[in-house]
């Protein structure tokens, strides 16, 4: 007797992830005015639909979040001799070249722009191509239980306890796969929850003026954060979207939440709306300075996301506007006039970090082989001239830094300004450490999230808050 077929089905089963949502987020981030054609298309039918995103959508299958568990199973399958068939309502141009990738599968079975193949469309074609010996089927979803019902044995992967319940009342689960679980670490990941740390900048403005005591200050900024934050968060989820395939190809982004498939793709595109508009509602109760300021980040920061980002020096440049900006909404927060110095200052040490940050991302590429950082303008053999340039800044802060000192408005502040003197080395020390530690190889993607969990860091900045209050109070060494 000839053993029947094991069919594996595609999406959510196969890999942890729709390609049917991973084409349009391609194809909205690529030609965003095609995605206007959308309902139009989808209006001709949903395999019509499915052809046409993938003609426009390419994509990498060595990147995808494979199912490595299933995947183990089903080679120790196909080496007892299991015929392995990958049924899918993606497109067939998206299914083949996955198949021809994994070499594992001896056919294909896919939506080919006439009829999607789901549901019980799927049932039916399985039904009359294995009508002599019936088939058993692994797939992931309420709209498999047609199929299930067909099929000799089912295989439930990465369902609910309900799924499975179903699947067992309509046939023999032969194998169950469980569904993987974010939690709420998953949750801070995908929120990026550690980032929000850098809307701490909102605050410098009212330390920097020794308005500490300002109570209703401190709650306007309380609600800036949280604008601030959750707009960040709304932005990094749409950059996870729109740049899963750069994510998957660095060692560390691929394990975020959305290149992993650990978070659904359509899940994202909810969110992310979501946090914006409660982000602008909280911004609104701080004022309409700040608003405009929030405004301002969101439509910076999503232009970086989309394009900036890939474009060779502006990318740096957005970065450090991006950081300064967080003080300038600071300050609109609490109604306060910013200083020549401090902006001067800002826009050099952060446009440094901002040059960390890529050169730490091209010491990464160094390592895993590559001669350049994928989605972005820079090739390896431009390191040491990032490396260059960053230092070359971070220096120029603190000459900022020195020339401020010098100025009457020290004098106006402090009481003893000879001993701000102090913090002149304090960022001199600072900026060469995290350079030394880039170079090094061990930075954080991010440099601000590095120096807040580096100790030396740490030790550094409470060294210069000692240098600040001992010059504000008087203190004499």
């Amino acid at each position: 007797m000839v053993e029947q077929p094991l069919v594996v089905d595609l999406d959510g089963t196969l890999i942890h992830t729709d390609m049917l949502h991973e084409s349009a987020l391609r194809v909205f981030r690529d030609t965003p005015l095609e995605t206007l054609r959308m309902p139009c298309v989808l209006a001709r039918g949903k395999a019509l639909l499915k052809r046409h995103l993938a003609s426009r959508a390419e994509f990498d299958p060595g990147t995808l979040p494979y199912n490595e568990e299933l995947l183990e199973w089903l080679r120790l399958k196909r080496d007892e001799g299991r015929r392995l068939i990958l049924c899918t309502a993606s497109d067939k141009a998206i299914a083949d070249p996955i198949a021809t990738h994994l070499g594992i599968f001896d056919d294909v079975i896919a939506s080919d722009g006439v009829t999607n193949i789901s549901g019980k469309a799927k049932a039916d074609t399985l039904l009359r191509r294995f009508a002599a010996t019936g088939y058993d089927y692994a797939g992931n979803s309420h709209k498999d239980l047609p199929v299930w019902s067909a099929a000799r044995r089912a295989i439930v992967v990465n369902g609910s306890s309900s799924l499975v319940r179903k699947a067992q009342s309509v046939a023999t689960v032969e194998q169950v796969f469980p569904r993987r679980r974010i939690g709420f670490a998953g949750w801070c990941r995908t929120l990026r929850v550690h980032q929000w740390l850098k809307n701490l900048l909102l605050f410098v403005p009212l330390i920097a003026a020794h308005e500490l005591g300002n109570g209703e200050a401190w709650v306007a900024l309380a609600l800036a954060f949280a604008a601030f934050s959750l707009c960040a968060s709304a932005v990094y989820i749409a950059n996870d979207l729109l740049d899963l395939e750069s994510d998957r190809r660095h060692p560390r982004k691929r394990n975020r939440p959305f290149a992993a498939g650990l978070m659904p793709a359509y899940q994202g595109a909810l969110l992310a709306p979501l946090l914006l508009a409660v982000s602008l509602a909280i911004g609104s109760l701080a004022g309409p300075q700040f608003l405009g300021c929030l405004i301002l980040y969101f439509v910076l920061t999503s232009a970086y996301s989309w394009l900036l980002k890939r474009l060779l020096l502006i990318d740096c440049l957005a970065l450090a506007l991006l950081y300064t900006l967080r003080i300038i909404a600071g300050a609109a927060a609490v109604d306060q006039h910013l200083s020549f110095w401090l902006l001067a200052f800002s826009v050099f040490l952060f446009l440094s970090l901002a040059f960390v940050k890529r050169y730490a991302e091209l010491e990464v590429q160094v390592l895993s082989g590559a001669d350049r950082i994928h989605g972005r303008g820079y090739q390896i053999a431009d390191a040491s001239l990032i490396q260059t340039m960053g230092i070359v800044a971070g220096y120029c802060s603190a000459l900022v830094l020195a020339l401020y000192l010098n100025s009457d408005d020290v004098l106006e502040l402090y009481a003893a300004p000879e001993l701000i003197w102090g913090a002149v080395p304090v960022m001199l020390f600072w900026v060469s450490w995290m350079w030394m530690q880039a170079h090094r190889g061990v930075m954080h993607d991010d440099p601000l999230v590095f120096a807040l969990k580096d100790p030396v860091s740490l030790l550094a900045g409470v060294v210069l808050a000692g240098v600040l209050v001992a010059g504000t109070v008087g203190f004499s060494w």
